[in-house]
Order: structure tokens, then C-alpha cells, then sequence
């Protein structure tokens, strides 16, 4: 790679960094405020600031895609603005070269992203979740408002909060008999995971007959449940913030379980597809440079690139969720936006060059 190749990738990097910290920062700033309507005595403006700051990377991996795109078109947009790929141009420079100037930095990115959103981003989400929920009293009974549900078999179970180190707090479950019928309704104030089985603590079991109802109190109860800690580390958070292993180990385990799992397919695809589904609007952001955007200002670029950015995050939004109701492939969900931005680049550099 050469000075030119250099110089090339080194402006649109820092484009698509400058870009990346305005969003972040915006979304940060939006999910605190979302926040204060959560406001409580255990959970203070220090708990809201710590909870968001912990979900930085979820965000960073989640508009690394839509901050390339319009970090390219500002990057590239300052080059053209400045003649400067008009002399490139001139000297001969292909425009295939100067694709492969702008991807180098682009697959840098994309690496650093899918390390973050594998490793980083499920870590931090979990410990984000786990201390929200603890301070908003995840030791009480069963609330709507917060914790997670999960079905086993004939039993519904309702989590208020899953603590590192396979400790759960506020388990609820409900189990019912042939028909829908309500057998039983039981709470626990907190569960021990044991190796192989979950040890109850503190334990009021309420069993419904035909006529009657009968409470049980215990100290301690062995729970069996196929539940592990690391399956409850991934029931706990959104599918998008789980990562690539997680979702794969999750859906196949509702399988095993009769459950649909199209909803934990569907974000398996969306990380999985992530670099190609970047490089495809590097390539649109490219071809809009070089075609109907070549000498406009830059306010009109910054304007077409949120606008697409946008158009596309509403094109995903859409079909992923169209694939859980019509019951089409969660792969093509994903693959038909990138698969629509990749011609329609290729398209536009075909009439340029």
C-alpha cells in the first residue's frame, strides 16, 4: 500500500470515527433521558449514568454499519470537494484502486467491531441488566415492569434478576397441568445454581385443586431445570446484544425445547452478515460519490447519508420482523437490503467509470 492508498483510507477513517462518536454520543444522550422515567430510591442519576455507560459498546457495534456509510460519503466527499480525487483521477488512478483504499480501514473496523460485539458488548449488556435490576428490588415479588420469562416444559418461569455466578433473584414460577389448568404458583426470593441442579431459598409454594388452595412454606428446595448460568446470561438480555455463540447455543436449546427460535435466528444472521452487509454500503457510499453526489455540498451528503443510512436501518426493521409473522428464511432478511445497496452501487460505478 502506498502513500496515495494511505492518504485515501487515513481520511476516510477518521470521517467514519468523527461520525461514529457524534452518534454514540446522541444515543447515549437519548438513553439517559429514557432512563429517568425509571427513576427510584435504589436507582439514582449515578445507577442511570453507570447503566448507560455500560451499554457504549452494544451501541458502538449497533451503528458501526450506518456511521461507515455516512463517515464515507464525508470522508470521500471532502477528497472530491478539494478536486482531489479529480487529480487522482486524471493520474490515472482506477476506480477499483480507490475501493480498495477506502475497504482497508473499513475491514479494520469490522474486525474491531465483531471482536467488540462477541466478546465486550454481551459482557458488559449482562452486568448493565444485572445491577438495573437489583436496584430496582430484584429480591420482591414478580414485577411486569422488569426481569425476564422463560418456559420449560409445562412450567412458566419469571426472573427478576440474574446476578454473575449463577445467583438468581425473585423466581416466580408457574405450573400448569393438561388443559391450561393452573396446578401450581410458587415465589422464591433467591436460587443457588449447585452444578447440576438450583437450590431454592426461602420458598412459598401455593397448590390450587378443584375446591381448594393450600400454601407450602420451605426454607430450601431442589429445582430441576435444564438452565444453566450461561443460558440464563443469555435468556437475560435482547437477542441484539447477545453474542454470535450465544445465540446460536440459545436457539438451538429452544429447539430441543419445542419453542420458536426465529427471533434469536434473525439477530444470529444480522451479526453474522454484519461485515458484508457494512461493505455493501461502503460500496453505495462510494458509487454516490463518484456519481450524483460528485458536486454537491457537503450538508447535502451528511443530508443523503442519514437519509439512506435510515431508509436501510427501516428496511431491516421491517423485514426482520416480516420474517417472524409470514415465516420466511431470517437469512433473507437480512441478505436482501445489503443484497439491494450492493447492486445499486455497483450500478452507479459502472455508469462513473
Amino acid at each position: 500500500m502506498n502513500h496515495l492508498d494511505r492518504y485515501i483510507g487515513r481520511s476516510v477513517l477518521l470521517a467514519i470515527l468523527g461520525v461514529l462518536g457524534v452518534i454514540v454520543g446522541l444515543a447515549l444522550l437519548f438513553a439517559f433521558i429514557d432512563e429517568l422515567g425509571d427513576l427510584a430510591p435504589g436507582y439514582g442519576i449515578a445507577q442511570i449514568g453507570l447503566y448507560v455507560l455500560l451499554g457504549t459498546p452494544q451501541r458502538l457495534y449497533e451503528l458501526l454499519p450506518m456511521a461507515v456509510l455516512i463517515g464515507c460519503l464525508v470522508g470521500l466527499g471532502t477528497l472530491a470537494s478539494s478536486s482531489e480525487l479529480t487529480v487522482m483521477r486524471a493520474a490515472g488512478v482506477s476506480l477499483a484502486r480507490i475501493v480498495a483504499a477506502v475497504m482497508r480501514p473499513m475491514l479494520l473496523l469490522v474486525l474491531l467491531g465483531a471482536l467488540v460485539g462477541e466478546y465486550l458488548a454481551p459482557w458488559s449488556a449482562n452486568l448493565a441488566q444485572g445491577s438495573r435490576a437489583l436496584a430496582l428490588g430484584g429480591g420482591e415479588a414478580q414485577s411486569s415492569k422488569r426481569g425476564l420469562w422463560h418456559r420449560q416444559g409445562d412450567e412458566f418461569i419469571h426472573i427478576n434478576a440474574v446476578q454473575p455466578g449463577g445467583v438468581l433473584l425473585g423466581v416466580t414460577r408457574y405450573r400448569f397441568a393438561e388443559g391450561q389448568t393452573l396446578q401450581s404458583a410458587s415465589f422464591a426470593r433467591r436460587a443457588l445454581y449447585q452444578g447440576d441442579h438450583w437450590l431454592l431459598e426461602e420458598v412459598a409454594t401455593t397448590h390450587l385443586y378443584a375446591e381448594r388452595s393450600e400454601v407450602q412454606q420451605q426454607a430450601t428446595e431442589r429445582w430441576e431445570v435444564a438452565l444453566t448460568p450461561e443460558l440464563l446470561g443469555t435468556v437475560v438480555l435482547e437477542p441484539d446484544a447477545l453474542s454470535m455463540s450465544g445465540l446460536w447455543r440459545y436457539a438451538r436449546y429452544l429447539g430441543e425445547q419445542g419453542l420458536n427460535a426465529d427471533r434469536y435466528w434473525l439477530a444470529f444472521w444480522n451479526k453474522a452478515l454484519q461485515p458484508l452487509v457494512t461493505a455493501a454500503l461502503v460500496l453505495l457510499a462510494i458509487s454516490f460519490i463518484f456519481g450524483p453526489l460528485r458536486s454537491v455540498t457537503l450538508g447535502q451528503r451528511l443530508f443523503t447519508g442519514v437519509v439512506v443510512g435510515f431508509a436501510f436501518r427501516i428496511g431491516q426493521d421491517l423485514l426482520g420482523p416480516a420474517s417472524l409473522v409470514f415465516g420466511f428464511s431470517p437469512l433473507w432478511a437480512v441478505l436482501l437490503p445489503a443484497g439491494l445497496c450492493a447492486l445499486i452501487g455497483f450500478h452507479l460505478l459502472r455508469r462513473a467509470g
